[in-house]
């Protein structure tokens, strides 16, 4: 006969493999949900002024301001195993060093199917700034919503939802903010 040890342990280790197969199924079956979400990206403006650093007050450097109108429903993406979505806006350009810069101009965490609809007019919420203090002879920026799928089990999965027709190219440098 088994002592008590051995029947815990037998039905302990059948419960976990009980557990994991059916992790293993979640995990698996969120590739059968392929939802491709649409929106809609405007930029509105797009100003650069010249600014101080904060953190070395004697150099100046150049800070663009993104405004934007946005519309998208991510609500296709969420299933039950989507825990959440992380939905960003990006900008893309290449600097005068020919470095490739992408930058996050605006970003909002999803966790209800009820909040999936995003509609915003004349927002921006981070400022644009490149290492080299200086927008000048940078080419055009390509703007792009994305959108990052967070699982309970699985693997993450990554998603464009819109983006801007042409780049869009930086002003000229204001001195004041009007």
């Amino acid at each position: 006969m088994h002592s008590i040890y051995a029947r815990v342990n037998g039905i302990s280790a059948l419960w976990s493999t009980c557990v994991m197969v059916l992790l293993g199924a979640v995990a698996l079956s969120s590739f059968l949900f392929n939802a491709n979400p649409k929106g809609n990206l405007d930029i509105v403006s797009l100003k650069v002024f010249h600014s101080r650093t904060r953190r070395y007050p004697f150099r100046n450097e150049e800070i663009g301001f993104v405004k934007f109108n946005l519309s998208a429903d991510f609500t296709p993406l969420f299933n039950w195993n989507t825990k959440q979505l992380f939905v960003y806006l990006e900008a893309e350009y290449t600097n005068a060093q020919g470095v490739n810069n992408t930058v996050v101009v605006w970003d909002r965490i999803v966790r209800r199917k009820e909040d999936a609809t995003i509609d915003i007019v004349q927002k921006d919420k981070y400022r644009l700034r490149d290492l080299s203090g200086s927008f000048s002879n940078v080419l055009p920026a390509q703007y792009s919503l994305k959108y990052n799928v967070m699982p309970y089990v699985g693997v993450l999965s990554y998603g464009e939802a819109a983006r801007t027709a042409e780049p869009i190219d930086f002003p000229d440098a204001r001195d004041s903010v009007s």
